[in-house]
């Protein structure tokens, strides 16, 4: 039997219980664990919604709830703009199992002329929308997160193999401000694995030259190019402006430099290193639970026992894994999604095309993140590394 449109909307409201927008401002306000879903069209959702609301487009709710809300236990509140999508939608939710499920009458209308808070992202442009426009189906991103990306700021300590792919790929995931401290030149044997760079480019700055690039690739990022040796009198400095320090760096004075520079600040370091055809990767964030690099290294090599990359050699595409990872990384913390590499070390051997992943634990003890800590400033690191034999005052 054929139903008409007014039928099926009584039979949701039959079936589907509705809420008042001032009964969810309570609930949120006393801080229920309510799921609070958005089914309104992405332009309308760009207008302005409930803070905290997840956006899952009426469209799209079957092939999308069950990654927004896995628990199908959970207490759910469908909204659209006054009060009919959101009972149809909650009806779908309710026929997938979902057996708390309300819809709140009036819908994001009646919020607003009740005069509750509303959201308003960062307006993108026509060619924002284009661009990113593969984020937004992703339900752990979309239009929320890519917003966070556009606001946030991300160091990379050095322009080289594993800076290289990493800064591209942050590029292009619309990371709004990008700093790269380098004061390397580029030589022809960069080339080989250091993809940000190019034959014209041969004798130029590194960090001019990724910036050239960062902008061809998407004018949207901001490029701030530090040309200058990090040390202990700008780490600091240089650091504070950033969400999230990414280290490139290949000798230990700097990776014990940036690790002290960034636990001071409280921090994450995405990290990563290459030799040969290994590579590992971590992300070093003691205020989260996790270890620093000191925790991991408490002392450095002696000077020559570890050759370089110069010395050793690396498989170029090797860079590629490693940086890509990385950048994997910084998306995850600056949008807050997913599992980070928080306390676990990644390593991969790329002769066998083996992943494994070891557990890593903060040191109680560690002189820098430890429960009494020894370190509480910036140190001469060439000295501590043993590169020279008197500290600097």
């Amino acid at each position: 039997m054929t139903k008409s449109g007014r039928e099926l909307l009584d039979e949701a409201r039959n079936q589907i219980p509705e809420i008042t927008a001032d009964d969810v401002k309570s609930r949120l306000d006393a801080g229920e664990n309510l799921a609070l879903i958005d089914v309104r069209e992405p332009d309308e959702f760009r207008a302005g919604y409930i803070s905290g609301a997840e956006h899952v487009s009426r469209g799209f709710l079957e092939l999308k709830i069950e990654q927004v809300v896995p628990d199908r236990s959970t207490p759910i509140v469908a909204y659209c703009a006054g009060g009919v999508r959101s009972l149809f939608a909650a009806q779908v939710m309710k026929d997938m199992g979902y057996d708390n499920v309300l819809s709140m009458e009036g819908g994001y209308g009646k919020w607003k002329d009740l005069g509750h808070p509303v959201q308003v992202d960062k307006q993108m442009s026509n060619e924002q929308l284009n661009r990113y426009s593969r984020h937004f189906l992703l339900s752990q991103i979309g239009e929320k997160g890519q917003s966070k990306l556009l606001d946030s700021s991300v160091l990379l300590v050095g322009a080289g193999g594993l800076g290289s792919p990493t800064a591209l790929y942050l590029a292009a995931a619309g990371v709004g401000t990008m700093g790269i401290i380098d004061l390397d030149v580029v030589d022809m044997s960069n080339l080989q694995r250091q993809i940000i760079h190019n034959n014209t480019r041969v004798g130029t700055s590194k960090v001019e030259s990724a910036k050239t690039t960062i902008n061809e690739l998407n004018p949207d990022i901001n490029v701030i190019t530090i040309e200058e040796r990090l040390n202990r009198s700008n780490a600091l400095e240089i650091f504070k402006n950033y969400d999230v320090i990414v280290n490139g760096a290949d000798n230990f004075p700097t990776r014990y430099l940036v690790n002290d520079a960034s636990v001071f600040l409280g921090k994450p370091i995405v990290d990563a290193s290459i030799f040969k055809f290994e590579g590992q990767a971590t992300v070093y964030h003691p205020s989260e639970g996790g270890p620093c690099y000191r925790c991991l290294y408490p002392e450095p090599p002696p000077p020559g026992m570890v050759p370089s990359c110069q010395d050793a050699g690396v498989l170029g595409a090797l860079c590629g894994t490693m940086g890509s990872i990385q950048a994997t990384e910084v998306v995850k913390l600056l949008v807050g999604f997913g599992e980070t590499l928080v306390g676990k070390l990644l390593l991969y051997n790329a002769t066998k095309s083996q992943f494994r992943t070891l557990k890593v634990r903060r040191d109680p003890a560690c002189p820098v993140c430890g429960d009494n800590p020894s370190i509480t400033e910036l140190v001469d690191y060439e000295f501590f590394c043993g590169l020279k034999e008197e500290p600097t005052a």
